[in-house]
Order: C-alpha cells, then sequence, then structure tokens
C-alpha cells in the first residue's frame, strides 16, 4: 500500500536527478549513487507497469525472481541484473504530456502544467512507497529530462540536479558508434526498436530524435558523420549553459574519472556519505578517432567544452 507523506516533506527532500547527452557517465554515476543503498530508483523489477509500482510489486512474481547479471545492449561492459536501476520514468512523461515535446523527427523543450507536476510528485511518492522498507530519496537518470530541467527544479526545490559532460570529440565519436550499432540490433529486432520508443530513448538507432533546442533548423549534417554527433553536442550544451536551473550543476567525465575528491565532493553535497559498497569505478574509455571533422566546428566545442569544465570546478570548489 502506498504510503501518504506529507506533499511538503516529500518535495523539500534533496532527491537526485542527472541528465545529460547519452554516453556522458550518467548511468555510471546514478550507479555511484544507487550504490550507497540510500535511494529508490526505477528497476527492471519495476517493468512492464513503471506506472504502478506498488501493484506490481504485489502482483508480479517477478519481484521474487533472480536474473543473472547480463551486459547490456550498449556494449560498453556495464552489466545489469533485474535490480539495476534503469531510465525508466520518461514513461510518465511520454503518457501525459507526449504531445508536447515528441515530434516525428525530434523532441521540443517543454513546460509542463501545474497539475502534471502534481502528478508527477505523487509518482515520485508511488515509487518510493513501492520499496520496504520506504526509502526517502528519489534518485532518477532520465536524459530526456534535459528538456524540463526547470520543471523538475520546480517540483523538487532541493532537489540535486546533475549535468555531465565529456570532451566532445570522444563524446561524439561514441554516440556515433551506439547509433551504428542499435541501427544494426533495430534491423535485426523489430522489438528492441519498438521497447526503446515505448521506453521514450531516441537518443541513436532507427528512431533517433535529435533535441531541438532554442532553434527551429534541424542539424545539417548526416547522422553517419561524426559532424552530425559533434553539432548535437554544441547545441545540447550551449542551450543548457543558457537555461539549466540555476542551483543545477555541470559535472566533468574526465574529472570524475581523474580525481576521487570529485565523487567525494559531490557526496559532501548530497549530503551522504562515500559509499563503500562495490560499484561500477569511473572510467575513461577514450578511443583512437580518425573521422574527418569540420574543424571550425570542433573548436566551437572545445570552447563550450573548456567553459563547462571551469565552471564544473568552481561549483565543486577544488
Amino acid at each position: 500500500m502506498m504510503v501518504q507523506v506529507d506533499h511538503n516533506e516529500l518535495v523539500s527532500k534533496q532527491h537526485v536527478f542527472i541528465s545529460g547527452l547519452a554516453r556522458a557517465g550518467t548511468t555510471v554515476l546514478m550507479r555511484k549513487f544507487h550504490a550507497t543503498g540510500l535511494y529508490r530508483s526505477l528497476t527492471y523489477r519495476d517493468m512492464p507497469f513503471v506506472l504502478a509500482p506498488n501493484l506490481w510489486r504485489r502482483l508480479s512474481l517477478i519481484s521474487r525472481r533472480e536474473i543473472e547479471n547480463a551486459e547490456r545492449a550498449h556494449g560498453d561492459n556495464l552489466f545489469v541484473n533485474i535490480d539495476s536501476p534503469e531510465s525508466l520514468d520518461e514513461v510518465f512523461w511520454r503518457v501525459f504530456v507526449g504531445d508536447e515535446y515528441l515530434q516525428k523527427t525530434h523532441l521540443n523543450s517543454h513546460v509542463p502544467s501545474g497539475e502534471v507536476l502534481r502528478k508527477y510528485v505523487r509518482y515520485v511518492n508511488a515509487i518510493l512507497s513501492a520499496h520496504t522498507p520506504r526509502k526517502e530519496l528519489y534518485l532518477s537518470k532520465n536524459n530526456n529530462n534535459i528538456l524540463r530541467l526547470g520543471s523538475i527544479h520546480q517540483a523538487f526545490p532541493n532537489a540535486l540536479i546533475l549535468i555531465p559532460f565529456r570532451e566532445p570529440l570522444q563524446h561524439a565519436f561514441s554516440l556515433l558508434r551506439q547509433h551504428r550499432r542499435f541501427s544494426g540490433l533495430h534491423e535485426q529486432n523489430d522489438f528492441i526498436l519498438s521497447y526503446m520508443t515505448w521506453l521514450g530513448h531516441h537518443e541513436f538507432g532507427l528512431d533517433h530524435r535529435p533535441f531541438l533546442l532554442g532553434s527551429t533548423r534541424l542539424n545539417p549534417y548526416s547522422t553517419e558523420t561524426l559532424d552530425y554527433w559533434l553539432q548535437l553536442w554544441c547545441r545540447t550544451y550551449a542551450w543548457l549553459e543558457n537555461s539549466k536551473p540555476k542551483s543545477a550543476l555541470f559535472i566533468c567525465y574526465e574529472d570524475l574519472c581523474a580525481h576521487e575528491e570529485n565523487w567525494a565532493s559531490l557526496a559532501e553535497l548530497a549530503n551522504i556519505p562515500v559509499s563503500r559498497r562495490i560499484s561500477d569505478p569511473f572510467k575513461l574509455s577514450n578511443r583512437s578517432i580518425d573521422n574527418a571533422v569540420d574543424q571550425c566546428l570542433a573548436d566551437h566545442a572545445s570552447t563550450i567544452y573548456t567553459r563547462l569544465v571551469t565552471q564544473a570546478r568552481d561549483q565543486l570548489s577544488w
């Protein structure tokens, strides 16, 4: 049974919302928080009824099954099991306000109504209540929340909103590789394509729909080029520089990998202990890039990256 809690108490908690372009280190960062044992996040146990977590926990035998670890479809050495936290709460936004931001070729930023935000708060309460004993802190990793960060902040004003980013050429190359990988998977298996569309995952693959942020112009490059993904990186993070809530923090993934004190600083900001549990390490997986790239675009990306690194370091005070 869902526990009813005081609305003001629920929204005043320091929940954690992680959102950035795919391949920015969002999953590893989410797992680091989840490993503390202090947070409740949607997991594969909540499938397929992610909008009714309490009902599904009571009715489904899957809640008592154990499934062995398996590498996720990205082929990136991240292994998942039925209790792995995952980006599943986008289904809420797709069901209730999908017509506001889901277009056939792209995704728009949007501002959900007050009533929808109140529904979302009740949804978070239901997710927290679906854990025994009840958890008090919610953890979300949802890259599409880029489209509505201001509203997330409005609903949960004390939440810790984290926006990871990576060195742009490496980030763009990773997106290109995943786009090719998932396009192949989608061609082989219609279910994978339908499943990702149902979850609202359009980051790459045959149903790729880019963020169209503060512009009416679609990306002029082919998705088969590094320039396309580099342009997407530039547009996304330049837009976030100007649109994110002031309290939201940019997180440089390279710094997380190189300096352990960065995670300690984040844990301190979240008022949680540095986890001693085994969790995925922050580690770089840079690759050799021999793809041609527009040098002006690369220089523009480098300028944005330098600004973001400076801001990220200033925010974590090191």
